[in-house]
């Protein structure tokens, strides 16, 4: 059996992108993206559902710093639709809530119905532990931000449901593995993540880029990290459209290592399909 970690609690959304990319397989609930990426590297775990950024909130800050340290590889990418509900005690009401508790992410995405409600806000390592202690406390005063499943795991009642601000609100997940899974190339979609550092000359991320531009490859996301401190160069991290072995990415790649001091392919994977229909 499969066993996947992830970061958070039983009916958090990333338990639930890990339930639906592998069903029947084990969750391995951890504290931290890090605990869940060592379980991989140690072997206690077969494969990590990590999310990377979600399309109201952005980039989940902590998980490219840890990418290029973990030695491990995408092996594919999912996309979940987020929805949060508004969940309390059984029998409280919306009037007597005055303090709402989520993941910090959770809270940025819903902060209309927390401007409206005037409530005062804690910040939980989770969605689905913030349903949890507010079960655990007992106190009518006190409310969660967290999904659908975390009402029913933790026998809360929902006071308000889909609270998020933006009803497309959706967060993209990657696995991770020990193992590189280089897929052949079929001509079918494909992503390709990499890392890379310029060398130190001026223009560097511009001609390390160029061969993109002028092969027709197409970045979806290109981020840059500072290395230590002082004036080292930056690392950045990229994400293509396209397989390796295609011609015109193979060309692109090829310029971008003649300006690089590294270049390191991260995951080779297919597109999910919720990328073709946007």
């Amino acid at each position: 059996m499969t066993t996947a970690a992830y970061q958070g609690e039983p009916g958090s959304n990333s338990a639930t992108a890990a339930a639906a990319l592998y069903p029947g397989a084990e969750g391995m609930p951890c504290t931290s993206f890090e605990q869940a990426l060592d379980a991989v590297t140690l072997g206690t775990a077969d494969i990590a559902v990590i999310p990377v950024d979600n399309s109201a909130a952005g980039r989940v800050a902590d998980v490219h710093h840890l990418l290029p340290e973990s030695g491990l590889f995408i092996v594919a990418e999912y996309f979940l639709a987020i929805r949060f509900d508004l969940m309390g005690v059984p029998g409280a009401t919306l009037e007597e809530v005055e303090c709402v508790r989520s993941h910090v992410h959770a809270l940025g995405q819903c902060r209309k119905v927390v401007r409206e409600g005037g409530w005062r806000t804690l910040v939980s390592d989770d969605t689905a532990g913030a349903a949890r202690e507010v079960a655990e406390l007992g106190d009518p005063r006190h409310a969660a931000l967290a999904p659908p499943a975390a009402a029913r795991l933790y026998g809360l009642d929902v006071l308000r449901s889909e609270v998020e601000d933006d009803p497309d609100n959706t967060t993209r997940f990657v696995v991770l593995s020990r193992e590189a899974a280089l897929p052949p190339y079929t001509g079918e979609p494909t992503m390709t993540s990499l890392f890379f550092c310029v060398r130190n000359i001026p223009s560097a991320l511009y001609k390390a880029l160029g061969g993109f531009a002028s092969s027709g490859v197409n970045l979806t996301k290109i981020e840059s990290y500072q290395l230590g401190a002082g004036l080292n160069p930056s690392r950045f991290y990229v994400e293509i459209e396209g397989h390796p072995d295609e011609e015109r990415v193979a060309l692109a790649l090829h310029e971008l290592r003649f300006f690089s001091s590294e270049v390191r392919i991260l995951g080779v994977y297919p597109a999910h399909p919720h990328r073709l229909a946007h």
